[in-house]
């Protein structure tokens, strides 16, 4: 991840960069990003956060980290990416009950008397849940105190303005501008 952190205070752009690089990685998000750009203000205080996603967050079906296929009246299913194996079980239960559902292995299950197709379709992650995880280790990383926020989120950018104080327009205009500063140079 390519980092660049501004403010008056050198020492506290340092400590900061290494902090917020320490945050990311525990918080699993540090693979997600490919550009990282911080302004510090602490005298007024502001602070300015923004992220360039490495991939666009996109919705994912079973289908998508699955293999699928019909065995009668069943669905037999194979988890692929076993990250999302938590959230299929989860899901199938909804749909079918946990009567219904029969993990025989920690990454094969029989669902009885279902339908593929409708399987299929069933979502297990949102792209706009992607976006909201990023935001969430973000706002972990703002000082203690700083809760007022703004942010903008397109594409594969995100910016967070904080302060102590009323967000104002100066405010967002600064998060705009560092949004856009973010953004030069890359295809976002």
């Amino acid at each position: 991840m390519e980092i660049e952190v501004t403010g008056p205070d050198k020492y506290g752009c340092d400590a900061y960069e290494t902090l917020f690089k320490g945050a990311m990685s525990e918080a699993g998000k540090a693979v997600s990003l490919e550009k990282a750009m911080l302004y510090l203000d602490p005298e007024t205080p502001l602070f300015v956060f923004s992220v360039i996603l490495r991939n666009q967050p996109e919705s994912k079906t079973i289908a998508d980290v699955v293999s699928i296929r019909t065995e009668g009246k069943d669905v037999q299913i194979t988890i692929s990416d076993e990250n999302f194996a938590p959230e299929v079980l989860s899901a199938l239960w909804r749909m079918y009950g946990r009567d219904r559902v029969d993990q025989q292995t920690r990454f094969d299950i029989k669902i009885e008397n279902a339908d593929e197709d409708a399987i299929s379709k069933i979502e297990v992650a949102s792209g706009e849940d992607a976006k909201q995880e990023i935001i969430g280790a973000l706002w972990r990383v703002l000082p203690e105190g700083i809760k007022a926020r703004y942010n903008i989120s397109e594409g594969r950018m995100i910016t967070i303005a904080a302060t102590e104080e009323i967000v104002t327009q100066g405010i967002k205009d600064k998060a705009h501008e560092w949004h856009n500063k973010a953004r030069s140079g890359t295809d976002v």
